[in-house]
């Protein structure tokens, strides 16, 4: 019996939250123990890591999760098809290892940084997070990085202590990586079955992995490409920090929208699979709802408590992060909308082709755009990069996806958010002046934000809002 989708939904929203929730619980500590230019010595760093990262793991990840989806209920084929594809992924990564260490790992300035990395690469050969997601069983991965993320704050807060325990700060990320990936090998036995060496063929999953790799190397272009250029273009490596931390605040917001699409993904593929078209199309609109409910609000919301947030959360020395926070707040919106067209409905309806158009064509604008601005704005001009290619990147899709989506309906859907969230932005706005402390004024704001808001979309008759209150009650009366 497959889990619902909400409970996979909590499950997997749970997940994402603590890849990056927790991080940011230390980040006060780590903002003003190692300061803004280590901070951007380690984002470059892991910045350049990550693409050894992509390319020794081919796009598998998304196209293994959807191999797994079409044929949860059958253990053979499923059990075939891990082991194919983990022996595929090993091959690529020890390549890309070899390749890491030679590059970076024998010299350099941060070569004795880029050496601890490499346990990072090789904790991507034990990642098999992807089954468990193809298999719908979420609350496996979330038990495994509850643990272990929590394990990893508590010795941030212990063992990093002073600027110089830098390289501790590295150890502790890449540790925790290989002994959470580690950890999910001991699920493995209940759902997969032996297979013998000789019905082993790596080579048929080359091309669709292929296919989804070059939409992966698009997506980094644009989602680690500004942290490289940055460091590289600009000696003072502070100006990589505070890129890295208010993409860091954004991005913490935006998992709360993309965990549903992880969620979807194999279930719509499912779906697809069974020629269950209109409950497709029912899932992607209710998506839409989803992403317009949560987007307007917290882009509003980030705009609104950015200058007393800040200082507060990041300590003295970052205020520059406050405008860059505020200009990168609209990708909330652009990648809600993206993640259900390209990864919830293009993905697992088998339109490769059309996803990875629109994603080059963010990279493209992306690395232009940041080839232009980087060099006399820094982190400014990285921050407008990423919002204008962003919005390339669903606006294409949505050009894609006209025929079968009434595009009209579907923005239709976001007025009553829009709305609601600009009045909601005036009040907490005025409720800012209050002379108070900077953390009262920022629970003020968020509480009677939150408030506002709720109260304006059932003012409204917004049929999403009213459903959830309902839902929430019926499981109020049920406890």
């Amino acid at each position: 019996m497959r889990n619902s989708i909400k409970k996979n939904y909590i499950y997997n929203l749970i997940y994402q939250i603590l890849v990056i929730i927790l991080p940011i619980i230390t980040t006060p500590y780590i903002s003003r123990v190692l300061g803004a230019e280590n901070i951007g010595i380690y984002s470059y760093t892991t910045s350049i890591s990550a693409y050894f990262i992509l390319f020794g793991s081919l796009g598998i990840n998304l196209y293994a999760q959807r191999e797994i989806a079409y044929h949860q209920d059958n253990k053979k084929k499923n059990s075939k098809t891990f082991f194919e594809i983990v022996i595929l992924r090993d091959i690529t990564m020890l390549i890309s290892i070899i390749i890491f260490f030679i590059a970076f790992g024998t010299s350099g300035e941060y070569g004795f940084f880029y050496k601890i990395l490499i346990i990072e690469l090789i904790a991507q050969c034990f990642d098999i997070s992807w089954f468990f997601s193809g298999l719908e069983e979420f609350k496996k991965t979330v038990l495994r990085n509850l643990v272990v993320k929590c394990t990893s704050v508590i010795a941030i807060f212990l063992l990093v202590k002073t600027p110089d325990d830098l390289y501790i700060y590295f150890l502790i990320y890449v540790l925790s990586a290989f002994i959470g990936n580690i950890s999910l090998w001991f699920y493995l036995p209940k759902y997969i079955i032996k297979v013998k060496l000789k019905e082993i063929n790596i080579v048929k999953h080359l091309k669709p992995t292929l296919a989804l790799f070059i939409p992966e190397i698009a997506i980094q272009v644009y989602t680690i490409l500004d942290k490289t250029m940055i460091g590289a273009i600009w000696e003072d490596k502070s100006e990589v920090g505070y890129y890295q931390q208010s993409e860091r605040v954004i991005k913490l917001l935006l998992t709360i929208i993309t965990s549903l699409g992880t969620v979807l993904l194999p279930r719509v593929a499912n779906c697809f699979a069974n020629n269950k078209k209109q409950q497709v199309f029912e899932y992607i609109k209710k998506s839409f709802n989803y992403v317009y409910f949560l987007a307007f609000p917290m882009i509003f919301g980030i705009i609104v408590v950015a200058n007393k947030f800040v200082p507060m959360f990041f300590g003295p020395g970052y205020d520059r992060v406050i405008i860059l926070m505020s200009i990168i707040s609209p990708i909330i919106l652009f990648i809600g909308m993206s993640n259900v067209i390209g990864k919830q409905y293009l993905l697992p309806t088998k339109r490769q082709k059309q996803y990875t158009i629109s994603v080059i064509i963010g990279a493209i604008i992306n690395f232009a755009v940041n080839s232009c601005l980087i060099w006399k704005y820094g982190a400014l001009g990285a921050s407008l990069g990423t919002v204008i290619a962003e919005f390339s990147v669903t606006l294409v899709q949505i050009i894609f996806v006209r025929k079968e989506f009434n595009v009209k309906e579907i923005l239709k859907l976001s007025l009553n958010y829009l709305i609601s969230s600009v009045v909601m932005f005036i009040i907490c706005k005025l409720v800012g002046f209050i002379h108070v402390s900077d953390l009262v004024s920022i629970v003020l704001q968020i509480g009677i934000g939150v408030i506002i808001y709720i109260a304006l979309l059932l003012v409204l008759k917004d049929k999403f809002t009213y459903n959830m209150i309902k839902q929430i009650k019926e499981k109020i009366f049920k406890i």
